[in-house]
Formats: structure tokens, C-alpha cells, sequence
């Protein structure tokens, strides 16, 4: 058995020695597995909590604090650091930088030309496909990077977002013999004492590692082995501490861009240092199961802390069908609809109910199982949504159906879409040009991705600096709405959303809720049946 105290935040595993004893109730009795005692002392003002765990959780503990102990000198980013490194490698640097610019700079000249020939809309999606194509060229750094900036609707046009979003990590694999030997060194142990078998070739690869297929010795347990690419802390770095220095240049000179572009690449460059961190990984997929895989049609495999270190990842593996794989889906005799409207209700709890989610939502991330179970995997981009935006965001389209344009305006600056000292009244007419033709239409009529573009649009044009957790949102159910249209074009994520904030303001006692839902009932002193009728309608058949 192991002894968990719990401390001023902290948490220590410890053993539990033969003769430990404290007391308890007359007539209570241990159970086989764990059982909780709070004691009155206090460690630095805190109460103590004790809780002894005995059998395979204690273990798992243990085997966690290994492999925390063993990526304890995992990369963090710091661009302090990154300026020391760099700045004394002037050859290195020039190097690259000459790499990128002309890469760019060509990029940069027929963006120059098309402007001056008046074709810039004429061939905005062209261009698009190019960048695509120079970021793959390029490597890992500017992959993230792409993918990164597909979910800026305030930093690129809708042509833009949707050609960067078709970024999938396609990039060359590394050597096997690097690959074998980086897990014997991070475990500390011989390949063949580890596993009974190992795939000789990677069955996926991506921009910061790739993965195979083990079978593990002690257990017979079939896993899958992601090991970090060599040398990619030294890749992303260098590209980081130049990207960076071209943020400090545009913030200085481009007019047009008006959010803050370092602070935008620091906060990327943060995610992608964390994903180099696997054992963060691993503790982000125990945290995702935990809020998430209550729910029987959700699945996220367990993490395999004894083979788990900075750069190694093991978990469970997967048997299943990437999701836009259509074909494949049904031959299982599955549904892609219904994988995809389990997506959905799963993204619109990580949005607004726990508020903490994945951050990297494309197709080659979630697998339909076999049993029809929707399987996230790959974590290491996740985000947090704060609770007062949680709460802002279903105000927010209870402010669209009413189409209360002022009200909507106002909410970016609980959205943190905008700075308090700027003033909204220019933005309502736009608001009100779009929408008003957009919800024209019926929610079940109403496609989401054009939502997103002519929302997207207003952004552009105006000082917004959209934060992070909703563009990605944004993103994961405009990528959920794309995959399903190629089963039924009459699909729309809209509708299918619906079910959720229907429960969500009936059900929720929050006040902010609360006042949303008479603010949805009720417009200009009367009570809205329709409204009434289908959201109580929509919420007993969920009941059913």
C-alpha cells in the first residue's frame, strides 16, 4: 500500500511501513482497494488530506513519478534562451534565414505582383495552396505553424484558413535504427527486454515524431510507441528565434496585422515545446479520460507509465478507422454521422462544460473503433476555455437568435475579443449585414462553415485578437461539419448542436444561464411558444 498526502496543493506518494495505523469510526471497515481519512493538522495553514491507495492505482502513481523524474530535463521554451543559443551562431542562422527567405520572399513577390495587377481575389485561393505547399517544404516548425494559423480567422482570410487547415503532418520519416535506439535510451533498458515484438517501420509518422505498433513483453498488451524525431528541439528552436525576430519586424512596420503578432508566436511556440514533452502528453490523455470517456461512445486508450519518458510515449493501442476515411467506416457497418454527432456533443462539452480540451482537431486525431466508439488520440495540443467565456459563448448565441446586434457587439469584450477602450458601434452594422441574411435560414438549413467564413470576415476587418481555445473550437466543428458532408450533404452542425443548449439552458441553475434562457423566451414582452416548444421537445428525447 502507498500513502497519498495531500498538502497546500501538493501531493506526495509514499509507503506505508508494516505497523502504520490511524484511527477510525467504530464499525468501519477498509475496503480491499483504498480508503480516506482526513486528519485535523495543518502543514503550512493547509488541512492535511490523507488517502491510502493500495493495489494497481498506487503503482500507476509510482510508475507516473518515474517517468516525470525521467523527462525532468524536457525543453521549455524561452525565448531569453533562445537568443543567447542563437545569437553566438551567426552561420547557422544566416543559413536558415536564407532557406526561409527565399522561400517566402518568392511567395511575398507574386502576392506584390498580383496586387499591382489587380488579381488578388482572382487568385487569393491559388496563393493559398502555395503557402500550404512552402510550409510542408519547409518542415515541422512551419507545419505547426500552418495549422496554427488556420484556426486566425483575425490574421487570414477564409481562403487561407481553409488550405492551411488541410495541413496533416505528412512528412518523410526518420531511421528506425535512431528511432530503437532513442526508446533504449530514454527507458534505460534493451528494446527486447521491453517488447516481444515491434513493427520494423513506423505506421505513422508526423512533424515531431512517429509511431509504431509493440506488443509488450511483460503483458502480451498491444501498444503503440511514439518516439520524438532526433534533432527537433534544434529545429524548432532555430525557426522559433527567427519567426520571432519577424514578429518584432512586423508588429514595427505592417499597419494592417493589429493584433499582437509576437505574443501570438510565443504562445504558439509554448504548445509546440509542450508536445515535445510526452510525459505531459500522457498526463493530458489521463485528464481528457477522466472529464470525458464517461460517456459509452467516447474511447481514449491508457498511458503505460513504465515506458513513458520526455521523448517516448506508449499507450494503448487504437484498432480503428480515421474518420474521414468513409468507405472503411462503413464496411464496419458504422455510421460516419453518428461518429460525427458524437464529435460534436464531446467538443461542445470540452467548450463549455469542463472547459478544458484538444487542441489539435483534424481527422488523422480521432478513430472509429469497431464498436462504433469515437477515439481521440494524439494530446499534445490542449487548451482551456475559461468559465466566464464558457458562459459568455452561450449568451452569445442566445444574442445571434434574437439577432440583438448590440448585445452580440458586446460580448467580445467578455470574449476577450477586444479591449474595453474600443468602441463596438462600427462593428454592429456589419454584424447586422451578415447576419441577418445568415439566419435567414432555419437552424436545420444553416450551414456552420459559412458561419464561420462570414464571421471570420468581420474579424478581419476589425482590431479583434481572437483568443486561442474558441478559434480551435471554431475549427474542430467546422472539421466535424466537413467530414459529414461527404456522407449527407444536407448535414448541418448547427442542428445537431442544438440538443446540447437546449439541455444546457433547461437544465443549468447558473444565474448567467439562467437570464439567457428568459432572455431567449422572451423578446419584446412576449413569450416565444416556437422557442419553448421545440427546446423542451428537443430535451425529453434526449431523455428517452
Amino acid at each position: 500500500m502507498s500513502l497519498v498526502v495531500s498538502a497546500g496543493g501538493h501531493s506526495f506518494c509514499l509507503p506505508v511501513a508494516k505497523g502504520f495505523s490511524f484511527s477510525k469510526p467504530k464499525g468501519y471497515k477498509l475496503g480491499p482497494k483504498a480508503a480516506l481519512v482526513e486528519a485535523r493538522p495543518k502543514v503550512n495553514g493547509s488541512p492535511v488530506a490523507l488517502q491510502v491507495i493500495g493495489g494497481d492505482r498506487a503503482e500507476d502513481l509510482q510508475a507516473e513519478a518515474k517517468a516525470m523524474a525521467r523527462a525532468a530535463n524536457a525543453s521549455v521554451y524561452s525565448p531569453e534562451l533562445l537568443t543567447r543559443k542563437y545569437g553566438s551562431r551567426p552561420v547557422q542562422v544566416v543559413k536558415r534565414t536564407l532557406d526561409i527567405l527565399i522561400a517566402l520572399g518568392t511567395f511575398a513577390l507574386k502576392l506584390l505582383v498580383d496586387e499591382r495587377n489587380g488579381t488578388v481575389d482572382q487568385n487569393k485561393r491559388k496563393r493559398a495552396a502555395e503557402l500550404r505547399n512552402i510550409f510542408t517544404r519547409l518542415g515541422p516548425t512551419f507545419v505547426k505553424l500552418g495549422q496554427g494559423l488556420s484556426t486566425r480567422p483575425d490574421l487570414c482570410p477564409p481562403e487561407y484558413l481553409e488550405e492551411l487547415a488541410q495541413l496533416q503532418d505528412s512528412l518523410p520519416t526518420f531511421p528506425d535504427a535512431d528511432a530503437f535506439s532513442c526508446i533504449e535510451t530514454e527507458l534505460g533498458m534493451p528494446l527486447d527486454s521491453i517488447f516481444s515484438s515491434i513493427s520494423s517501420s513506423p505506421m505513422a509518422a508526423a512533424s515531431l515524431g512517429q509511431v509504431y505498433k509493440a506488443q509488450l513483453k511483460y503483458s502480451g498488451q498491444t501498444v503503440a510507441v511514439k518516439v520524438q524525431r532526433p534533432g527537433i528541439e534544434e529545429a524548432i528552436g532555430l525557426d522559433f528565434y527567427l519567426i520571432r525576430g519577424l514578429g518584432f519586424f512586423i508588429n514595427k512596420y505592417v499597419d494592417f496585422i493589429t493584433s499582437d503578432v509576437v505574443a501570438l508566436i510565443d504562445e504558439f511556440a509554448r504548445r509546440v515545446y509542450q508536445e515535445l514533452n510526452y510525459v505531459q502528453e500522457g498526463q493530458n490523455a489521463r485528464k481528457f479520460k477522466m472529464l470525458y470517456a464517461d460517456k459509452e461512445d467516447i474511447f481514449v486508450p491508457d498511458i503505460y507509465w513504465n515506458y513513458t519518458s520526455g521523448k517516448v510515449l506508449t499507450m494503448e493501442w487504437v484498432d480503428g478507422v480515421k474518420l474521414n476515411e468513409q468507405a472503411a467506416i462503413e464496411r464496419q457497418g458504422l455510421k460516419v454521422l453518428d461518429l460525427v454527432t458524437t464529435g460534436i456533443q464531446c467538443s461542445l462539452r470540452q467548450l463549455l462544460e469542463y472547459g478544458y480540451f484538444h487542441a489539435d482537431p483534424h481527422p488523422g486525431n480521432l478513430l472509429a473503433t469497431p464498436e462504433g466508439k469515437l477515439a481521440f488520440i494524439d494530446f499534445g495540443m490542449m487548451s482551456e476555455t475559461p468559465e466566464e467565456a464558457r458562459f459568455a459563448i452561450i449568451g452569445h448565441v442566445v444574442h445571434m437568435v434574437n439577432r440583438d446586434y448590440e448585445a452580440m457587439a458586446r460580448d467580445y469584450y467578455d470574449l476577450k475579443f477586444l479591449s474595453t477602450d474600443v468602441d463596438v458601434s462600427p462593428i454592429v452594422p456589419a454584424l447586422r449585414d451578415f447576419f441577418d441574411d445568415a439566419l435567414s435560414y432555419t437552424v436545420s438549413e444553416l450551414n456552420f462553415k459559412t458561419l464561420v467564413d462570414g464571421l471570420g470576415n468581420v474579424l478581419y476587418q476589425y482590431p479583434f485578437n481572437v483568443p486561442a481555445y474558441y478559434a480551435l473550437i471554431l475549427r474542430s466543428l467546422t472539421v466535424l461539419e466537413g467530414l459529414a458532408l461527404y456522407a449527407d450533404p444536407n448535414f448541418k452542425v448547427l442542428a445537431a448542436s442544438y440538443p446540447y443548449f437546449a439541455k444546457r439552458l433547461l437544465t443549468d441553475p447558473n444565474p448567467y444561464l439562467r437570464d439567457a434562457l428568459i432572455e431567449l423566451l422572451f423578446k419584446d414582452g412576449r413569450f416565444r411558444h416556437v422557442f419553448a416548444n421545440r427546446m423542451i421537445s428537443t430535451y425529453f428525447s434526449m431523455c428517452i
